[in-house]
């Protein structure tokens, strides 16, 4: 099995739990709640956030150099969901996991 470096498997971690936490915020929380948390802008990029996630730690559990690519556009997507999930409200979880996921993406990025 090989072997994957500790900040590398906590970034790993990260993007899972935001990927599930966007997808499931949005599927649950944003579908029965209507209004603001439906409209397709914000929708579509809780679905991106979800999808680069789990692009990115799939990249990363592969081994391949191209992770650093996948991440930067992870970290942006990110920051870019937190801020719009903050904004629409009551979606705390979704931004904290989205934060947290940004900040760990930016350093296997750099």
């Amino acid at each position: 099995m090989m072997h994957i470096d500790p900040k590398m498997k906590e970034c790993i971690d990260n993007c899972l739990s935001c990927y599930s936490v966007c997808l499931s915020t949005a599927m649950g929380h944003c579908l029965e709640t209507g209004g603001r948390h439906t409209e397709p802008a914000h929708f579509r990029l809780m679905m991106a956030c979800a999808e680069i996630c789990r692009t990115a730690a799939h990249f990363m559990l592969i081994g391949t150099p191209h992770h650093k690519h996948t991440c930067g556009e992870c970290a942006e997507i990110c920051e870019e969901c937190a801020a719009d999930c903050e904004q629409v409200g009551d979606m705390d979880e979704c931004v904290e996991a989205c934060r947290k996921c940004a900040e760990s993406c930016r350093r296997m990025a750099g």
